[in-house]
């Protein structure tokens, strides 16, 4: 699970994320973070909908390499 200062430095930044939810890539979330509480996470996608995520899920850099969930 990402900590909350592993949230807060993604939401200062402003850097665009990529949420890794299985195997798949095109099941990915891409966007920017917003705000979180203790079991979710909301992103704000490219058009500007926002989707609620579980913290479980693998948050990534959009800039890096997609690396798979069952690789942890």
């Amino acid at each position: 699970m990402i900590s909350d200062t592993e949230l807060d430095a993604l939401r200062l930044s402003g850097e665009k994320v990529r949420v890794v939810r299985d195997e798949l890539e095109s099941n990915d979330v891409t966007g920017i973070v917003v705000a979180w509480d203790g079991e979710q996470v909301l992103i704000r996608r490219q058009n500007r909908r926002v989707v609620k995520l579980d913290r479980s899920y693998r948050y990534q850099l959009f800039s890096e390499p997609r690396q798979s969930p069952l690789s942890e």
